[in-house]
């Protein structure tokens, strides 16, 4: 018979589980430290034709960027861990049928999250660069810091990643009870004004053709949450 947790004991999980996906997060740190010139050279990629080369300031900057990237790479390889320990604690609250819908959202998650990072990497990191380096117009010569330019890159793909977790997000809360299709399908001009507002927010750049680059799969993702909310069968 299982007994259900207490408050502490549901602290004490939630503190097991979060030392778990810590300890996962600093082995996969010390693995990426050995190869951040490697990583490095990919995030560099998309700034290919507009940044000629990466420079520091100050003896520590290499060091804390290797630290940053190691970081970055971690959270990115981690994620099948990290959402398998959030869905373990939070499973209870879907009953009987947890595992199967477990492997769903796993699934789902990883899919989503990976689709994110890879869209701001291949589409609106390249566009957001050229932009914004278009403003020097011959007249200045960029010299970008590594520091600035990874902490630009890692904050702008996971931004992207967190976004396309929204399907995936909404087919939760549906299946808790909280939100409805029917909600979400007549609330569809107010979202379009916070999308629009978390793509400004997103996006490193303030032109329209960057935001929109931003705003379009967002709009996509919206639906696709209507869509995952009525099929996740809790209509209210």
């Amino acid at each position: 018979m299982d007994k259900e947790l207490t408050l502490v004991g549901h602290l004490s999980e939630l503190r097991q589980r979060i030392l778990v996906s810590l300890a996962v997060v600093l082995v996969i740190m010390v693995f990426a430290f050995s190869h951040a010139s490697d990583i490095l050279t990919i995030l560099k990629l998309p700034s290919a034709g507009s940044i000629d080369q990466l420079v520091f300031f100050s003896p520590t900057e290499a060091f804390s960027t290797y630290l940053k990237i190691s970081f970055f790479s971690a959270l990115v390889m981690a994620c099948p861990v990290l959402l398998y320990q959030l869905w373990a604690f939070i499973s209870p609250a879907f009953g009987k049928d947890a595992r199967a819908q477990g492997t769903a959202f796993l699934g789902l998650s990883i899919a989503a999250f990976i689709a994110g990072i890879s869209f701001g990497y291949f589409v609106l990191l390249p566009a957001a660069i050229k932009f914004l380096i278009g403003f020097s117009q011959g007249v200045l010569v960029p010299m970008i810091s590594v520091g600035e330019y990874i902490s630009f890159v890692t904050g702008l793909l996971l931004g992207c990643g967190l976004v396309f977790e929204m399907p995936v997000l909404s087919f939760l809360l549906a299946r808790l009870g909280v939100l409805d299709y029917r909600v979400l399908r007549r609330s569809w001009k107010y979202a379009l004004v916070v999308i629009f507002l978390v793509a400004a927010i997103v996006t490193p750049t303030p032109d329209a053709f960057n935001m929109c680059l931003m705003a379009l799969p967002m709009l996509v993702l919206y639906e696709l949450s209507i869509w995952g909310v009525k099929w996740s069968g809790r209509r209210g």
